[in-house]
């Protein structure tokens, strides 16, 4: 694990030469591609140093975040065209990538809690540095703030369990003093709520999503919203007791909720927006899963998280390429894409069948375990799930057909066929999404 993190840090040395876009961003697929290499099927810690070490549940994730921060930069070719501060914001991709493995990796709760929050900063400057619009002020306060004030009691709860056990490491906590304590299970699991985010608390994540440059975008659907569930994860094991009283209030909320979002998804008219929706009724069934605390559940919610962080981060930069062609988000705007860029038309369609979890898609191995650890857990979430699928497959139609078919802008007086960056780039996303359902084994043995 350290080798890792001193290879990425190497980096931070590279960035005060000229023409290293390409160099930083080749030497993150060579770090990711070597990391493969360390695979390994043990539910414990292993490969440990001091505070870090690496289970299942880490290595799925940091792996993820590696892939998607080479993707980041293939995708903000732009910015680095423009010379647009390239340098410092090739620092604060490094910056992020750095929090992200030292918080997948932390074993002690409070360097988690210090890690998970500092990932909040960089993701915040390449927000208002790099975003689209002046309301990316506005967009940047909503994720500070919802954000920090629901990890002040997180942070109360860490120093708590601290207190009572004299130790922060994660696998040495005792967990028989958690019974009764309602206000702790409150701290430990409201930020995390927020994070992934659910329903009632999702407001900042939109307004970041809209405002957000498409290297955001991408590490935001990709990789952020994942901590709320790796937290989630981590908990859980010390609040089991707790969890079986008060869980069926989240899972009511993330359910209906996530019926109420994907309704909110059918009358967006921009493309960012109701990708950046579907993500909520995502992450929706995803706790809902975490939530019954059931074999199913849990290893389903995982599936789902790396495949969301994939397939989300697709259609993103598909927004992205519509968005530099015609210089507007608007599904007014960008329809009769079939006629303007036809070879596009093929990654849209491929990735949208991912977003309502077609086969052969991860998506659907974690949706399926979803929907049996929560039918198992109480048959009347039938009808939220019923309604969830249904809608899920109704908007994702929406955005394929409005935005592929119907009369072209008449603004639009030349054809576009894309460039050999682009379709790596989305061949780099859908890969790995529909290959790893070979090897769906993987994700069913880390509990």
């Amino acid at each position: 694990m350290l080798k890792f993190i001193l290879g990425i840090l190497f980096i931070f040395f590279m960035l005060f030469l000229n023409n290293i876009f390409w160099v930083v961003q080749n030497v993150i697929f060579f770090f990711c591609f070597i990391f493969m290499l360390k695979i390994n099927f043990m539910n414990y810690f292993c490969s440990i140093s001091y505070y870090y070490g690496m289970d299942m549940i880490s290595y799925g994730l940091i792996l993820l975040s590696l892939w998607i921060c080479s993707l980041m930069l293939m995708a903000s070719e732009k910015i680095y065209s423009l010379n647009n501060y390239k340098n410092l914001f090739l620092f604060m991709i490094i910056f992020l990538l750095l929090m992200l493995m030292f918080t997948f990796s932390s074993m002690s709760m409070f360097m988690f809690y210090l890690f998970f929050e500092s990932s909040l900063i960089p993701t915040l400057f390449l927000i208002l540095g790099w975003g689209y619009q002046p309301e990316r002020l506005q967009a940047g306060i909503y994720l500070l703030f919802y954000t920090l004030l629901a990890s002040l009691p997180l942070l109360i709860g860490v120093f708590y369990l601290e207190n009572i056990n004299k130790t922060m490491m994660i696998y040495m906590l005792n967990y028989k003093y958690m019974c009764n304590l309602n206000f702790l299970y409150l701290c430990m699991v409201f930020a995390f709520l927020v994070k992934m985010p659910m329903f009632l608390v999702h407001l900042w994540l939109p307004k970041a999503h809209v405002e957000a440059p498409i290297s955001g975008s991408m590490i935001l659907a990709g990789v952020l919203l994942k901590l709320g569930g790796y937290g989630l994860l981590r908990v859980f094991s010390m609040l089991q007791i707790l969890g079986m009283k008060f869980n069926f209030f989240w899972i009511s909320i993330s359910l209906i909720g996530g019926v109420l979002v994907s309704l909110i998804c059918l009358f967006q008219m921009d493309l960012k927006s109701l990708i950046a929706y579907s993500s909520v009724a995502h992450m929706g069934i995803v706790l809902s899963g975490l939530m019954t605390m059931s074999y199913w559940g849990l290893s389903g919610s995982y599936v789902l998280m790396i495949a969301h962080g994939l397939c989300s981060s697709g259609l993103f930069c598909l927004a992205n390429i519509s968005y530099e062609q015609m210089s507007s988000r608007s599904m007014l705007i960008n329809k009769g894409m079939l006629n303007f860029m036809p070879s596009l038309s093929l990654w849209w369609f491929l990735l949208c069948s991912g977003n309502m979890a077609a086969p052969p898609t991860l998506n659907l191995l974690g949706e399926i375990s979803l929907m049996n650890s929560i039918i198992s857990w109480s048959w009347l979430t039938m009808i939220s799930l019923a309604f969830l699928s249904f809608f899920s497959a109704a908007y994702t139609l929406y955005l394929f057909s409005y935005s592929q078919h119907g009369k072209i802008y008449s603004g639009i007086n030349y054809f576009f066929s894309g460039v050999n960056r682009e379709y790596l780039l989305l061949m780099l996303h859908w890969l790995p999404l529909n290959i790893l359902i070979m090897k769906s084994n993987f994700f069913m043995l880390w509990i």
